[in-house]
């Protein structure tokens, strides 16, 4: 995800906290309360030394900076931040060191003395309030003892305090009731404190004040509470809050109440702020269940094996790329003929990357409608277009953090790839329909069939995006150039395959490894599957062995009267010559049908979209 659940809990935290090089001397990080209390926006506190903000204490500072990074955590209570405003606030810190990467930070928390000591009121005050009516009542007595001990004990309250009598008429009012009202107290006294506050509800209607649960109290004789009301300023301004309503009893009869209110703002804040951030999660709960959901579509899709099986020359060089370019983050380009593999690669990739417990998402571009690629890669919202019935998530959002695998990369229209060259170079993408500016972390691996090269010269591939691409090439060799790697590969697929089709134990003959080794495969590995799979379908009774037949009439053996190095290694005209035939001989044996049951693309074990690419590049003229 590109913005954490860790990261939003550090942001919101009602305690401000800092985070400082006390190497360079720098602030490197803050949190909104940490804005909040030294008045500085954060790009400004950013750009400020950390004896900026403590250097009128520097001694002080620095004796407390070393004790915290010796112990590895400290508090005092004697130093104070200098506001943006030149107010010096005199603070509490907590302090811890944190080693990242080598460097050793201080992560400060401050909290305002004078906020200190209010919440500490604040605390009192709440347990009495849980003491209830009893505890109120000896209060009240207390009042009658003295007025100088009533003035003690509410002025220092910080929560607003006022009695009222039977009619309603205001009795007493505390120093903090009243300012939060804005009055002063004595202007209180005497007047109706229901037409002076409580007057109308949060949307400015009318408040009746027999619905009043302040003056029910003193009705009815019972404890009155309210949660979701708001009290009104003298200058018109209205804040929440929640309240307590106790009636006074005096000789058997109600003489009047004690109110007690706090100002709830703050809750309501922290409260809107924790919904944002409920909100958050549900949209990164949706999104991991979607990736979910993917994932399982992927899943759901035999892959031809989990790991690369091969011994031969070509294949110990792609392990050895594998290796190198794994670790990092570099584009990969893989490049090679449909079916040898470049998708399993790519996983390889992925799994030797510090993106391994990411996913790996993969896109065939060339399954994609060209109307819906910039939908299906950057996602789109709700009414974006006709059919978009809701939010979108696309893939490379999916991606976020992991790898994403673009399969047949020449095949995404020219004015699509310079919406992905933005993404590549930038991290950057809007959905379709949306104009918020999204980033992500992801990296790139490619596979093509086609000669990209080819493409940027023939203006059908753009030349800084193939560079964007290229940074580390990967060839995918065809079968005929791993010959050796086809016993190992026949006997990986005879034992994949032979328990699904309960089939197990079976072996080909040194006469069989033979004959496929002299086969030009130009379906490469997904066409050997598809002949040891069939020749485990055909294999009858409980030998052991099982009988090759004949290989596909539609692909040509190497002919034994080719010029053949004694390597075995044809020219590039003789491959163009037999890939040729091949074509055709499908094209003969499908009835001249490329595509659906029977084709020539099933035939040759190719995509249709591959196959069409492959007609027009060996000039190969198709009548329907």
């Amino acid at each position: 995800m590109a913005y954490s659940t860790r990261h939003m809990v550090f942001e919101h935290c009602s305690e401000a906290i800092l985070q400082l090089d006390p190497t360079s001397n720098r602030v490197m990080d803050m949190n909104i309360a940490a804005c909040t209390l030294l008045g500085y926006p954060r790009h400004e506190l950013l750009e400020l030394t950390a004896t900026r903000l403590f250097g009128h204490q520097l001694p002080a500072l620095i004796v407390f900076t070393q004790a915290v990074m010796e112990e590895g955590k400290g508090w005092s209570d004697e130093l104070t931040c200098a506001r943006k405003d030149g107010e010096r606030v005199a603070v509490e810190i907590s302090a811890a060191a944190l080693k990242l990467k080598s460097v050793v930070y201080l992560i400060l928390v401050l909290r305002e003395r004078s906020t200190q000591r209010y919440h500490l009121d604040q605390a009192q005050t709440e347990r009495a309030m849980r003491g209830g009516l009893l505890e109120w009542r000896n209060i009240l007595n207390l009042f009658k003892e003295t007025e100088r001990d009533k003035q003690l004990l509410l002025s220092a309250v910080g929560d607003g305090i006022y009695s009222i009598d039977s009619d309603g008429l205001a009795t007493y009012v505390n120093p903090a009731g009243a300012r939060m009202l804005g009055w002063d107290p004595e202007e209180m006294i005497g007047k109706n404190i229901h037409q002076m506050h409580h007057h109308s509800h949060a949307d400015g209607s009318h408040y009746p004040v027999e619905q009043c649960p302040i003056y029910k109290a003193v009705r009815d004789g019972m404890v009155h509470e309210g949660r979701q009301e708001v009290f009104w300023r003298r200058d018109g301004t209205m804040f929440p809050v929640e309240f307590t309503s106790t009636p006074v009893i005096s000789d058997g009869r109600i003489v009047g109440s004690v109110v007690v209110f706090r100002d709830i703002t703050e809750r309501r804040s922290t409260e809107i702020q924790l919904q944002n951030a409920l909100g958050e999660l549900q949209e990164l709960k949706r999104r991991l269940e979607q990736q979910n959901a993917y994932l399982q579509e992927e899943i759901s899709i035999e892959h031809n094996y989990r790991e690369i099986v091969g011994q031969s020359e070509p294949i110990l060089k792609i392990i050895q790329q594998i290796d190198v370019v794994g670790p990092t983050d570099a584009s990969v380009l893989i490049h090679g003929e449909s079916g040898t593999g470049k998708e399993l690669i790519a996983r390889a990739i992925h799994q030797a990357s510090r993106r391994a417990e990411h996913p790996l998402i993969r896109v065939n571009c060339a399954a994609i409608p060209a109307e819906l690629f910039e939908s299906e890669f950057f996602g789109h919202v709700k009414g974006a277009f006709t059919g978009a019935l809701r939010d979108r998530i696309g893939r490379f959002e999916l991606a976020d953090g992991g790898t994403l695998f673009l399969d047949e990369i020449g095949e995404i229209p020219l004015d699509l790839q310079s919406k992905l060259l933005r993404v590549l170079q930038e991290g950057q993408f809007e959905r379709v329909g949306e104009e918020r500016t999204r980033k992500v972390d992801v990296r790139i691996i490619t596979a093509t069939n086609r000669d990209l090269r080819q493409e940027v010269r023939a203006k059908r591939f753009r030349e800084d995006l193939y560079f964007r691409l290229n940074v580390f090439p990967i060839h995918s060799p065809a079968l005929r150039e791993r010959l050796m790697d086809i016993p190992l590969l026949a006997d990986h697929f005879i034992h994949q395959i032979g328990p699904r089709l309960n089939k197990t134990g079976r072996l080909l003959s040194k006469g069989d490894i033979e004959r496929m080794q002299r086969y030009s495969w130009p379906g490469n590995i997904r066409e050997l599957q598809n002949v040891v799979e069939r020749m485990l379908i055909t294999s009858q009774g409980v030998d052991q062995f099982i009988d090759l037949q004949e290989l596909p009439e539609r692909a040509a053996t190497v002919p034994r009267d080719s010029p053949v190095s004694p390597s075995g290694i044809l020219t590039d005209a003789q491959l163009r010559q037999l890939e040729t035939d091949n074509v055709k001989a499908a094209l003969r044996a499908s009835n001249g049908r490329l595509f659906g049951k029977g084709g020539a693309a099933e035939l040759l074990g190719l995509k249709p979209t591959t196959l069409a690419s492959r007609l027009k590049r060996l000039n190969i003229v198709h009548d329907d």
